[in-house]
């Protein structure tokens, strides 16, 4: 504890350097290897500060844990599913838990929620009303309170605080009760949502439920929801999460949050009123997934290019989350499949290579949106490039990952508007035959696609590899691209020659180095803005506005795990984030 107030200390005084108001980046106008060595040691600070929190919590926990005059190993309380859990009695077992709330208001709270969240994903109007502009529903909030505000205290309006309220649906090939434990699971949870979820956790199980899918289950849990951009901050919040099964052929997946004194504030910044999805099984493989997304924020300053799609509820609201679960389930069947046909799985000539290929794109992915939110776990030093567009570096030392090289790691984001079409913009990217055009490391090499696997019905979810010929030598490059109707990602990566062909064989791929870089495209949720350019997509509308594209870029710059930033590193990265924009922008006539 003594550690931690010192550390506490430490950095409240490194941050009394000026910020960025929009997003709380450093902004410092200082020049100069002093200041790059000051933000290196301030997120030093910081991942040690975070780990000694972590150990605090712990030893909260063993002693909640233990009553009087007994070990905390007397017993033991795991949740169904494959998760790590201390071998230990929840702190609920003994009516207050961790965070000091009692377990019967708890269970009350929760299915209160249950109940809403059913009305709220059931109902049409007058509760839901069309939007005139977007056709999307809209939460009619004066007739939500006459239903609902006389229930529980989570529904009184708080100073400062804007409310966001969406919902959608789909069918999504998927096991219902798969989904379920998937969802009570913390780790595979964020697996199906590596783009939105950059940290979640199971802090306390107040509720086990019944069977082995635990129907009743509550879970306390915590979140770190992110956009693909370090330009907007990420959503921290804690929440009771309870799974019911409300019918013969229906799961309910309900989250709400309660006021916790003892929580860090900045989890408190936002809080989820009965949020979550109904989930019905419609036979064949299939589910009917509706999706109710009901969040309290803090109001906070917003970077101009993301205010729009923020403040309209679409940047972390229902059809986001949907069409990313839609994605990922789709990408698990294509992963499991074994009657794939030749046209879709080129290049590769066994089903455990293909498997091998698909996992290691998989895992490159989630690493290269790990690596690019706003989370507070990456400090992120704000510069100006050349074009004048900002650049956010960071750096971090890779000790004893086997993923990625290891060593000294320098990561460079930036993100801007262009005049373009989400699906027009992911297009160009993911051409192989017009990446001459914005990647300079390729300038003057012949790229020819050899491996193309289909992992999606849409075309372009797919994973492939490109042989770049040079004069000198070959480079090879695993491409792993996603889309969907809200967003899309291209990420891609050199990788080791030997060890691919290794992969394509079906070798294990977890031992395979790989450092991602690549582009996040959403639309600017801006409908009326035309665009300037049009995709051949049948299901492209022509309301579409503009898009917000994210390029990043991770290089080594040492092998070694001490080496610190130099200025000559972020003028080469400047350099490298300057030149894509400028050629992108070119080939698509967008310049300014």
């Amino acid at each position: 504890m003594d550690k931690l107030r010192d550390e506490n200390k430490v950095l409240r005084e490194t941050l009394k350097s000026p910020s960025c108001p929009n997003c709380g980046f450093t902004t410092t106008t200082t020049s100069g290897k002093e200041s790059i060595t000051a933000a290196t040691e301030e997120q030093r600070l910081r991942v040690e500060n975070a780990t000694l929190k972590t150990e605090v919590e712990k030893l909260r926990s063993i002693i909640g844990k233990s009553p009087h005059g007994t070990s905390p190993n007397t017993s033991s309380c795991s949740p169904p599913g494959n998760i790590n859990y201390q071998e230990n009695r929840s702190s609920f077992d003994f009516n207050t838990g961790i965070f000091g709330l009692e377990k019967s208001r708890v269970k009350d709270t929760v299915n209160i929620a249950l109940n809403e969240l059913i009305k709220m994903a059931t109902h049409r109007g007058p509760l839901w009303v069309p939007s005139y502009e977007t056709g999307r529903e809209i939460l009619n909030y004066d007739e939500y309170t006459k239903e609902f505000c006389n229930e529980n205290y989570y529904h009184k309006m708080q100073p400062n605080k804007s409310i966001e309220a969406s919902r959608d649906s789909a069918i999504i090939f998927v096991d219902l009760l798969w989904l379920v434990r998937s969802f009570m699971d913390a780790n595979r949870w964020q697996e199906l949502f590596p783009c939105l979820i950059s940290n979640a956790s199971t802090v306390d199980v107040i509720c086990n439920g019944e069977g082995e899918n635990g129907d009743g289950a509550i879970y306390l849990m915590f979140a770190e929801i992110q956009m693909l951009t370090p330009m907007v901050a990420t959503r921290e919040m804690y929440f009771f999460r309870h799974c019911k099964k409300v019918s013969t052929n229906q799961w309910a997946i309900v989250d709400v949050s309660i006021d916790v004194d003892n929580i860090d504030a900045s989890s408190q910044k936002c809080r989820k009123r009965p949020s979550g999805c109904i989930i019905e099984d419609k036979s064949n493989g299939h589910c009917k997934v509706t999706w109710m997304e009901h969040i309290e924020c803090q109001k906070i300053p917003i970077h101009s290019l993301y205010r729009p799609i923020v403040n309209t509820g679409l940047a972390f609201g229902a059809r986001h989350w949907i069409c990313t679960l839609q994605q990922q389930c789709e990408r698990l069947v294509f992963h499991v499949a074994t009657n794939v046909p030749v046209k879709d799985s080129s290049g590769v000539d066994t089903l455990a290579g293909r498997k091998s290929i698909l996992t290691l794109s998989q895992r490159m992915s989630w690493s290269f949106c790990r690596a690019i939110g706003g989370s507070r776990r990456i400090l992120w030093k704000k510069i100006v490039s050349k074009t004048g567009d900002d650049i956010r570096v960071s750096l971090r030392n890779n000790l004893n990952e086997q993923g990625e090289p290891l060593g000294t790691i320098l990561s460079a984001v930036s993100s801007v508007w262009l005049p373009l079409s989400h699906h027009a913009l992911f297009d160009f990217l993911r051409d192989e035959n017009r990446r001459n055009e914005w990647d300079i490391m390729s300038n003057g090499s012949t790229v020819q696609s050899t491996v193309n696997l289909a992992k999606g019905q849409d075309r372009g979810n797919a994973v492939t590899v490109m042989d770049m010929k040079a004069e000198v030598q070959s480079v090879w490059v695993l491409q792993d691209s996603c889309t969907n109707a809200y967003e899309s990602m291209v990420v891609y990566a050199p990788v080791d020659i030997k060890g691919m062909q290794s992969v394509m064989t079906g070798c294990d791929s977890s031992k395979i180095p790989v450092l991602p870089s690549g582009f996040a495209i959403i639309s600017d949720g801006i409908e009326s803005r035309p665009f300037v350019i049009t995709s051949t997509r049948h299901d492209e509308k022509s309301t579409d506005g503009g898009s917000l594209l994210t390029v990043a870029f991770q290089i080594l710059i040492s092998n070694s795990t001490s080496a610190e930033l130099s200025m000559d590193s972020v003028d080469s990265v400047n350099a490298l984030i300057s030149c894509t924009l400028q050629n992108i922008k070119r080939s698509l006539h967008c310049e300014d």
